[in-house]
């Protein structure tokens, strides 16, 4: 049975990180990559803060706050008998099975993509979130993609770092954990 796989609850900070079914590739071009982060838009930051993500060829990391349940109630009005954590689920289920459908569908392929269920790693003190948004910022430094994670495009120390507008991360939040 796989480890970290307990309900996200509201107001909490997760490591969330899965990888291609045996290690299979996840983004196989450019416009892989991002249509994930535009799904992340759209299925997740209802849900969710995210404050650092990194997307590899066969794996990816996303740091996440989880959206009060007060939050979430409000953005899901028609959901209101629903578990908090079942809604929190489902919409990155929602995002994962997208994703897979349109890789599918474009690579003319069948099956899973990504290894079930995604895991997580509750975030449980202020020294645990800044190595944790580290760890992610450097994962293509780790995996010898590049020397110098400000330069890799898939992450949102690239955005940050860059000067680019990015709708998934906010700023002020990040900005002073980076600096830790």
């Amino acid at each position: 049975m796989k480890k970290n796989i307990y309900p996200l609850e509201a107001e909490c900070f997760y490591h969330i990180f899965n990888r291609g079914i045996n290690s299979q590739r996840l983004f196989f071009d450019d416009r892989n990559y991002h249509y994930f982060i535009k799904l992340m838009e759209s299925k997740i930051s209802s849900i969710v803060d995210i404050y650092a993500y990194c997307l590899l060829k066969n794996h990816f990391h996303i740091l996440v706050k989880v959206k009060s349940e007060q939050e979430i109630r409000r953005m899901f009005p028609q959901k209101d008998t629903i578990e908090t954590s079942k809604i929190i689920s489902q919409q990155f289920s929602n995002m994962f099975n997208s994703y897979t459908q349109a890789i599918n569908k474009h690579y003319a392929r069948t099956g899973k993509l990504f290894e079930l269920p995604f895991r997580r790693k509750l975030i449980s003190s202020h020294e645990q979130l800044t190595n944790t948004i580290h760890y992610i910022h450097n994962n293509p430094v780790k995996h010898g993609i590049t020397t110098n994670p400000e330069i890799y495009r898939y992450s949102s120390l690239f955005t940050i770092k860059n000067g680019i507008d990015d709708p998934l991360i906010s700023l002020e939040a990040i900005k002073p954990l980076l600096e830790s």
